[in-house]
């Protein structure tokens, strides 16, 4: 699928797109997007009344098929989009809300189906919000965050998901300072869409496979976004924040970053870039202050802690997959979601770490730094372009060096060959022959 992120805002008094704004442009986009994504096979596998007033709750034995409330009518709609909720049936008053963003060639059924997140809305009492855009918006289903007047605060598909959660508000009684939104690959770039044109809305965010918002301005150099990637300072990937809302002074957004370390699609790199946005934007180093392993597959968390000792901005490294959303299926208390369909990968529950992450489980309160860290060193051993395509260095000039040590390794090229080793997350220094 083509990965492109925003361009610049629009020139003042630029008018705002409107039903009609899928012209000769947006149809020369979706074709070659069509084109491009079936031919390097990026692209993603992936009812009730409407109305402003809730449907009655589904029945628990229903949940396992559908329990998604189709809401044809929550307000304004300039991306033309679907909206559906899952309402757990005991849902309190004031509850946080999730807003979950599919893959492309997924569904809003799909996403639910497999993702996992309605466990934990279940158990901890929150309204999970499924955005779903259509094949009339993009050939594969894909959320347009590559086109300009869907990216934009206030137009296109950005403006109809933050009115699904408007409508959220005042047709459920949710709490309009515990909205948070999550995505997977196309949805993921989409959740730093949201992040950025809407800090003021959404307390925290979870990039499943994706990119740092600003990565890209068209079809063409999106491609370079995902693969290799795009190295920019931390600096200049917040400023690109900045500019999606002038003027905001903050708090910013909470961000946890989610990658699989064998991403063919989206080169794992990119959830460094990301870290490097959101640790500016937060004001802190890209040094983590917490490292740990979680999950049944030691998953590796870097955290990255305020003043007050909140994460507030975490990556989780997922070891031997490769894209999609990790789940693991079951019924223990860390475990969800399904493998029932291509991009959800058993491996570790996501979900359940996300909803931590967001603080909907009661249990987000401040911990100790730990120190040494208690993750182990994560050996790679691959030619300098591997090294390169999955983010542990970096090229310059025909030449490569080791991300975070800046060690020089060679020529960029298929024929040289080192072994990194990573401690902490994210810094790389050469360890031929004496990593265990």
């Amino acid at each position: 699928m083509p990965y492109v992120v925003p361009s610049p805002p629009a020139p003042p008094g630029a008018p705002p797109p409107g039903p009609g704004r899928r012209g000769r442009w947006s149809r020369t986009v979706r074709r070659f997007a069509a084109v491009v994504a079936l031919a390097t096979g990026a692209a993603l596998a992936g009812p009730g009344t409407a109305g402003a007033a809730p449907a009655a709750p589904v029945a628990a034995e229903a949940r396992a098929a559908a329990a998604l409330e189709r809401v044809t009518s929550f307000g304004a709609n300039p991306g033309g989009l679907n909206m559906y909720v899952y309402r757990p049936a005991a849902l309190p008053a004031s509850a946080p809300v999730v807003v979950a963003l599919h893959g492309c060639t997924q569904s809003a059924q799909v996403y639910s189906d497999n993702a996992g997140l309605n466990t934990f809305a279940d158990r901890h009492g929150f309204l999970v919000v499924y955005a779903e855009t259509t094949t009339a918006n993009n050939a594969n289903k894909c959320f347009n965050w590559f086109q300009p007047g869907d990216t934009r605060r206030g137009q296109g598909e950005a403006a109809s998901i933050r009115q699904m959660v408007a409508h959220a508000v005042t047709a459920y009684g949710a709490d309009t300072g515990r909205v948070q939104v999550t995505g997977l690959s196309a949805g993921g770039a989409m959740t730093s869409v949201m992040l950025a044109a809407y800090p003021d809305v959404f307390a925290a965010g979870a990039v499943v496979a994706g990119i740092p918002y600003g990565c890209g301005t068209d079809v063409v150099s999106a491609f370079g976004c995902m693969s290799p990637g795009v190295d920019r300072t931390p600096a200049a990937w917040a400023q690109a924040v900045r500019n999606a809302h002038p003027g905001f002074a903050g708090p910013w957004p909470r961000v946890a970053i989610w990658h699989g370390d064998n991403d063919a699609t989206v080169a794992p790199r990119n959830a460094d870039e990301l870290r490097d946005q959101w640790t500016a934007l937060h004001g802190l180093g890209q040094t983590p202050d917490r490292t740990s392993t979680i999950g049944p597959n030691s998953t590796r968390r870097s955290e990255y802690l305020a003043a007050d000792g909140r994460s507030v901005v975490e990556v989780d490294r997922v070891p031997g997959i490769g894209h999609g959303t990790p789940v693991d299926p079951g019924s223990g208390a860390e475990q969800c979601g399904a493998t029932g369909t291509q991009h959800f990968i058993d491996s570790i529950c996501s979900g359940y770490w996300i909803t931590r992450f967001f603080g909907l489980d009661g249990t987000i309160t401040p911990e100790p730094p730990v120190d040494p860290p208690t993750e182990p060193a994560a050996c790679w051993t691959a030619n300098n372009f591997e090294h390169v395509r999955a983010g542990r260095a970096t090229t310059t000039g025909g030449q490569v060096y080791a991300k975070g040590s800046g060690q020089h390794l060679g020529l960029y090229n298929t024929f040289v060959t080192h072994t990194l080793k990573e401690s902490p997350a994210g810094h790389y220094v050469v360890a031929d022959g004496s990593c265990p």
